[in-house]
Order: structure tokens, then C-alpha cells, then sequence
């Protein structure tokens, strides 16, 4: 039987579960209206009043928020306690606009962490674990919520931080790290160099915790394979708390969401109609437990599925899909709606590294798609015949997995910018013409 965190709330009954979650639902609902000028404008907006809301079946009477109401009122217009109970902010890159703050209290800060700790405990790991922490600290949530988590545990836990490999291969080694948690594109770039060092045997990974961004079951397989691990995979958004929004256990089927601290949906993008279990929508979360900076049905933009199919380790929060896609960063292109992790699977299909770049483009008022591949070693000395013709046979893959033509160039290896953080893997050139 795999080991838990905390057995009786990660394996509550459904009713239970429900609750819990009503109890903390109507106290929240209350505190923001009474707290939060711009929650209670938008449920009078909407005909709603806190006595509306009696357990979690009237959630849907909330009105929805998004990350544009957060831009507006940055940087305190969201607090539901005062600046002087706080004890720590945390923020979102601001690569799509005004930067998003989220604050938190220390209760926050605990919650958090044991939602991290639940995410280590089943990959496995213990008190007797070395935990090595390579995602970004300062205002970035992933290192700050996995150091935590591992605090919580008990692993001894090396804070590496993003960036400088030769050092993080060198303590993984010296210190004999056993949980790796980073980006899977970071996991991906220190594999590689642990292969090329040729210090594999001397690694003692067994499991690896990634998250904040994007990655496909191809991407796990090769990590898996080279690393000689099993990678799991971790969700979470910095307006939400952060990594430990829900996490995959030993089955890789899904991720068990934090039920007793965030209450999840999957609505229609468009309509914002909520979708039954099994249906694929825009998840959005509510958080039911957070004192500075609760959120109440965030429209997230990730696409998902959610699933209460019995799970074979024992936990009985519901599940959600790996993100399917985004309902805004996913590109248009020539009408079709494409998402980078197609192409993704069809690269890591044919054996090509996770190394590679979508240009989208607009000449003559057409759009256009390139995608640069690095090649292998070994195709490197291929002749330019033979490239041609690799370069042809993802171009045909493509098309069938997108329904459009996108031009494929296979590049030289170590020619694309490794990320130790998050990839960037997508440069939509179209945007400047609308500037």
C-alpha cells in the first residue's frame, strides 16, 4: 500500500469530501463578499448574495474571474486580510502583461506546503530522501513550494535553483539526490548532459517532479528512459498558490487535485456552461481554504478533463488530465487550432530530441508554421539527401496530425537555446504586425 501524507483527507469518501468543501465554501463566499470590493460588486452584478450559496451544487451561481480582473485591480485590490497578516508575496513572470501578486498569509503558506509535501509522498518519497529542488526561487512559486513540501516530509533538501548544470549534476552526484523537481524541458537538458558526461552510474534519481509547463507522455517516456526514473508530473498556478494543486501518485494517470483546498470545474471556453465528469473544457478552480488571496471560480485557460474513476492508489480526489492545450496561448493558424504539444508527439514519435522551436509567421497576409528540429548526432552525418528526406517525412506526419502544412528544418545539434527554466517554444512573429 502506498504511504500518505495525510491518509484521512487524501482518502475521504466522496461524501465526506463534499462536506468539507460545502463548510469552507459558504465561509469563504461570506468572507469575500464582506472583504473584497470587487468579488461583492461582481456577484451583485450577477443577482448573487452570499445566503445564495449553500453548499458546493450552487458554486455555479458564482460569477467567473480572470486574469484580467487581477490585472485591474494590482496590486492589493484582491486581499481578503490585511497587508499587516501577510507574509510573503509570490508572482507570475508578467510575459503576457501587468504582472499578477499573490499574497499569503502563514496559514497560506503551511496549506501550501502540505499540498506540496501529499505530491512528494507519492512519487515515494520519505525522511530518508534527498530532494533536489532545481526549479526558480524568488518570485517564481515552484521552488519555494517543492522546498516546503520537502521541509514537511523531512528529505534533506538541496534549494539548487534554475540554472548552472555543471553544479547541480555535481551535487546530484556528491549527495546522492533521489527526487528530482524542475521542468521537464530542465529535466530533459540535465538528462542529456548526464548522458553526455557519461556519469549516469553514478546518479541516484528514482523519481522526478515536474511541472509549469507543458510536456507529453513522449517527453516522460525519454526522460524516463535516460534518467532511469519515473517522472510525475505536478500541477499549479501562482495566483492559485502555486505547484500542489493537485499531483500525480503512482498510477501516472492523472493528478489528484487538493479537494479539500481548491474545488475544481471544467466549463464549456465559450459559454462558460459547466461540463460533466469526463468532457473536455477550460478547468476552473476555487479556493476554499486561502486567507489573503482566494480565488473564486478562476477561469485557469488550461484544457483538461476530470475523472472520479477509482484509483488503483487508494487516493480519492478527483483526477485531472495532463493540460490539453490552452483555450488562449493556442495557436490559430490558417484557421486550425494548434497546439504545441501535437507537435510535440509527433517529434518525440520519430525519435527526434525535445529540443525544437514553432515560428508562426504571416507573409502576403497568409500565415505560415516552421518548426526547427535539432537533429541527432547521429543524423548530423547524415548526408543533405537524407536530411531532405527526414525533414519531408515530419512534414507528412505533421499534416496528419495538424490537417495543415507546416515547413520543418532540421538544425545542427546544441543549435537551439537550452532552457533552464521554461522553454520557450513558440515565436509568433504576427503579434509585431499588430502593434
Amino acid at each position: 500500500m502506498e504511504r500518505y501524507y495525510q491518509p484521512e483527507i487524501e482518502c475521504a469518501s466522496l461524501d465526506q469530501i463534499r462536506e468539507l468543501q460545502s463548510k469552507r465554501l459558504v465561509k469563504q463566499v461570506q468572507n469575500v463578499w464582506e472583504h473584497v470590493p470587487m468579488y461583492r460588486k461582481k456577484m451583485e452584478e450577477q443577482g448573487v448574495e452570499p445566503g445564495d450559496i449553500q453548499s458546493v451544487d450552487d458554486l455555479h451561481k458564482l460569477p467567473f474571474v480572470t486574469k484580467d480582473d487581477l490585472r485591474e485591480v494590482y496590486p492589493y485590490g484582491l486581499l481578503a486580510r490585511p497587508l499587516s497578516d501577510c507574509v510573503r508575496i509570490q508572482s507570475t513572470s508578467g510575459t503576457t502583461g501587468r504582472r499578477v501578486v499573490a499574497f499569503y498569509t502563514q496559514h497560506d503558506i503551511d496549506l501550501w506546503e502540505d499540498c506540496c509535501a501529499r505530491a512528494i509522498v507519492a512519487v515515494g518519497g520519505t525522511k530518508e530522501d534527498v530532494c533536489h529542488v532545481s526549479y526558480g526561487y524568488g518570485l517564481f512559486t515552484g521552488g519555494a513550494g517543492l522546498n516546503g513540501g520537502s521541509h514537511k516530509v523531512g528529505c534533506l533538501t538541496l534549494p539548487m535553483s534554475s540554472g548552472n548544470t555543471d553544479r547541480q549534476i555535481q551535487f546530484m552526484t556528491d549527495l546522492g539526490s533521489t527526487i528530482l523537481c524542475c521542468t521537464p524541458s530542465y529535466a530533459a537538458y540535465l538528462a542529456e548532459c548526464i548522458c553526455e558526461r557519461g556519469v549516469r552510474d553514478q546518479i541516484k534519481l528514482k523519481a522526478g517532479i515536474f511541472g509549469a509547463e507543458a510536456w507529453t507522455e513522449e517527453m516522460r517516456r525519454d526522460i524516463e528512459d535516460k534518467l532511469g526514473i519515473k517522472a510525475y508530473d505536478i500541477y499549479g498556478l501562482t495566483e492559485i498558490s502555486g505547484p500542489g494543486v493537485a499531483f500525480e501518485c503512482s498510477a501516472q494517470s492523472g493528478m489528484h487535485v487538493n479537494e479539500d483546498h481548491f474545488i475544481p470545474e471544467i466549463i464549456n471556453p465559450k459559454t462558460g456552461e459547466v461540463l460533466p465528469d469526463g468532457e473536455k473544457g477550460e478547468l476552473v478552480f476555487t479556493c476554499i481554504s486561502k486567507e489573503a488571496f482566494p480565488l473564486m471560480r478562476y477561469r485557469t485557460r488550461d484544457i483538461g478533463i476530470l475523472s472520479r474513476e477509482k484509483c488503483s492508489c487508494g487516493r480519492t480526489h478527483v483526477k485531472m488530465t495532463k493540460p490539453l492545450g490552452r483555450s488562449d496561448d493556442m495557436l490559430i493558424v490558417k484557421g486550425v487550432n494548434v497546439f504545441p504539444s501535437q507537435i510535440e508527439t509527433v517529434l518525440m514519435n520519430k525519435g527526434y530530441p525535445a529540443n525544437y522551436q514553432i515560428i508562426v509567421d504571416r507573409v502576403n497576409h497568409s500565415d505560415t508554421i516552421e518548426i526547427q528540429v535539432e537533429m541527432t548526432a547521429e543524423m548530423f552525418s547524415d548526408s543533405l539527401s537524407a536530411v531532405a528526406a527526414k525533414e519531408k517525412e515530419l512534414v507528412d506526419a505533421l499534416k496528419a496530425m495538424l490537417g495543415i502544412y507546416a515547413k520543418v528544418k532540421l538544425v545542427n545539434p546544441k543549435t537551439i537555446t537550452r532552457s533552464e527554466g521554461k522553454a520557450v517554444r513558440v515565436i509568433d512573429k504576427r503579434n509585431l504586425y499588430q502593434q
